[in-house]
């Protein structure tokens, strides 16, 4: 879910690569990663099996400045592809203003496409959520494989509403960019429609010694995405996008919309009262914090702090103590009745148990108790649990 400081002028919004598995979703947000600068991104975590498939999410937060008068801040997640991992899609997908859809290009992955295609549509309904109302934007991974299908071929059967779509190399990062800057741009479009973002305050423009007005330097979001990528890849080259000769700017698409013209800019000197999070160099929030209720906020931030360093142990038990203390919201009783009545996977919460037991533990234990964790804290809210206390 998209929130505004409005003393900061600053908007965070969520971000979910969507697409079957292997179709080039974490490689997508990697290559986000090593090009976008160090000092406006933060952690990526990314949790995978020996099959290098993602098990659980990848989330990393990105900071892009000076978008219309506001900091914009971009969470960018990726979801299992796996049919069987459907319960963690649905929780990734909570609050989500936009999805970038990834796409295999391969003739063979068309079915499981339009599969995950399908889910997604389903699981948005399940949010309250028209997929047609939604920021949506599509990736024609793989483009490299010789054997790939035509893009038209591609569009006629998943890209019946003619949404923006790029042809995409995940590994060598070509339109991976492209597709980022047009999901952002439909997401803040979508928010200001909603009126969840505020409107561009009206500035004066800045007058030059010889008395004429000074021509803006601003580019609209393009110009200030580009402003903050590296000028090379983690690999030493330059991307094409980032060139002196080939301005970072998307590659047209028969869908996309027109860039509104660059709005003027002003510097906001007020300071707030308390500096937020996002602003104090603190870690930012990972999934199971943002949803974890306030009296359970601290277990939740040391259990992705030790998942981050790799204290898989230390994680797992933070997630059960955690577990322990939201179930007893429930009520009085043993676990078993208490996870009853939340409708909490009894098998999940006796696995997690198990866990706590082993000499040492696998990131894939870690990633498997931090999915419990939300899946409680996902629980509790629906329940409208812990309730607010009595005045």
């Amino acid at each position: 879910m998209s929130s505004v400081n409005l003393v900061a002028r600053e908007v965070a919004v969520k971000i979910v690569f969507y697409g079957p598995g292997l179709s080039g979703k974490t490689t997508s947000l990697r290559k986000i990663y090593e090009t976008v600068r160090p000092a406006h991104r933060g952690e990526m975590m990314s949790i995978a099996t020996e099959g290098d498939r993602t098990l659980f999410f990848d989330f990393l937060p990105v900071k892009v400045e000076r978008v219309n008068d506001c900091t914009v801040r971009l969470a960018l997640y990726t979801v299992p592809g796996q049919v069987f991992y459907n319960a963690t899609r649905k929780l990734v997908l909570q609050g989500a203003d936009g999805v970038v859809f990834v796409a295999d290009s391969q003739p063979e992955m068309m079915d499981a496409n339009r599969e995950s295609l399908a889910n997604l549509e389903e699981n948005l309904i399940e949010q309250g959520v028209r997929l047609e109302r939604f920021p949506l934007v599509i990736q024609w991974n793989k483009r490299d494989i010789p054997k790939a299908l035509p893009v038209a071929e591609l569009r006629a059967a998943l890209n019946p509403r003619n949404v923006p779509d790029f042809e995409t190399e995940a590994l060598s990062g070509r339109g991976v960019l492209d597709a980022l800057k047009a999901i952002t741009r439909l997401v803040i479009q979508d928010l200001r429609i909603k009126r969840i973002v505020p409107p561009p305050r009206a500035a004066t423009p800045a007058v030059s010694s010889m008395g004429s007005p000074k021509a803006s330097s601003g580019g609209g979001l393009e110009a200030q995405l580009s402003q903050h990528l590296a000028g090379r890849t983690a690999s030493g080259t330059a991307p094409a996008a980032a060139t002196a000769s080939a301005p970072m700017v998307a590659r047209p698409s028969r869908s996309m919309p027109a860039i509104a013209p660059p709005q003027p800019q002003v510097q906001v000197q007020v300071a707030p009262a308390v500096a937020p999070p996002a602003l104090t160099g603190q870690r930012p929030l990972g999934p199971a914090s943002a949803l974890a209720p306030s009296d359970l906020f601290d277990h939740a931030r040391a259990a992705e702090g030790a998942f981050s360093s790799g204290d898989y142990g230390t994680c797992i038990q933070a997630c059960i103590d955690a577990t322990r203390r939201g179930l007893a919201f429930a009520g009085e009783g043993t676990m078993g009745a208490q996870a009853h009545l939340l409708r909490v996977d009894g098998a999940d919460l006796l696995r997690l148990q198990t866990l706590a037991a082993r000499s040492s533990n696998r990131v894939d234990d870690a990633a498997f108790a931090l999915y419990v964790l939300m899946q409680i804290f996902s629980r509790l809210h629906a329940a409208g649990l812990p309730a607010p206390a009595a005045e």
